[in-house]
């Protein structure tokens, strides 16, 4: 059962999943998309995954398709292609498809789902622990971001920039403030406070910033949620950008300057013990 993925209703293979022309995803990126880590077996925070998912939709006003029992067995049979190997699940669902090309949006349409696993490779993890360089940009995307969206053409061509200009990641700025990375939430550690900017509409509220902002809470770690400006994020004695699948960053340079010695710094080295730790209580189900 290798490479098989799940698109409406039906298990197959990868290469025989089509989609209709006329999908509204196709034609208008019409949709929402979830990333979710497995680790030991598990599908990790699954229950925050899946309510942002639920919110997602219904900010673009569409019913969701399954209800969370019907994912969870969804997702577990994919899951079970790679046993034993920690995995990214990707899920999407758009609109559907229509009998024509029409920015109208018709009520009676049967939403679009596909799943899909894949193993996650643990030496990606491992190199960026070693350290990230980043870049700024202006943010230039729509005032929606907090919606998942599977719109991407304005990340993508910034996440491009970033890479051709030799940086794995861009920090992007608003008004002066900066809000997030191209695909990470954004941290930044001053005079030991952790602090991340708040939710809103203009940046996407990440399933790990929220774990990391937990942890803090628990482990006593002064944070807060508040604006950071440029001079805040270049003065900063640490970066984090943080995903999913790519867990919690440290940029040691950002537009080719040093960040602190160039190294991942002292805070950075605590929370990702207490990530790390958290993940083994979440693999020994000891934590949902």
């Amino acid at each position: 059962m290798h490479n098989q993925v799940y698109l409406n209703g039906r298990f197959l293979p990868q290469n025989e999943a089509h989609v209709s022309v006329m999908d509204r995803g196709f034609l208008f990126a019409d949709g929402v998309y979830e990333v979710i880590p497995v680790y030991g077996g598990r599908l990790f925070r699954l229950q925050e995954h899946l309510q942002r998912l639920h919110n997602s939709l219904a900010a673009i006003e569409i019913n969701s398709p399954l209800n969370d029992s019907q994912w969870e067995d969804i997702l577990h049979k994919l899951m079970a292609q790679y046993p034993g190997q920690d995995q990214s699940v990707y899920v999407q669902i758009t609109r559907g498809a229509d009998s024509k090309r029409d920015h109208s949006i018709n009520p009676h349409l049967t939403p679009t789902v596909f799943c899909s696993t894949s193993p996650l490779s643990d030496s990606r993890t491992a190199a960026v622990r070693k350290g990230i360089r980043a870049i700024t940009l202006d943010d230039n995307r729509w005032t929606r971001c907090d919606i998942k969206a599977i719109a991407l053409l304005a990340n993508v061509l910034l996440k491009q920039e970033a890479s051709r200009r030799n940086a794995l990641e861009a920090i992007l700025l608003r008004d002066g403030k900066a809000q997030e990375g191209s695909a990470s939430n954004l941290f930044i550690v001053t005079d030991g406070l952790l602090i991340t900017p708040p939710t809103g509409n203009c940046l996407l509220s990440g399933v790990t910033r929220d774990l990391i902002l937990q942890l803090a809470d628990e482990q006593d770690i002064r944070y807060q949620e508040s604006d950071v400006s440029l001079p805040q994020l270049q003065q900063a004695d640490e970066i984090w950008l943080t995903s999913s699948t790519r867990e919690i960053m440290p940029v040691t340079f950002l537009d080719d300057k040093a960040v602190g010695n160039a190294a991942p710094g002292a805070l950075w080295h605590i929370m990702m013990q207490h990530y790390q730790h958290y993940k083994a209580l979440f693999i020994a189900g000891e934590v949902d």
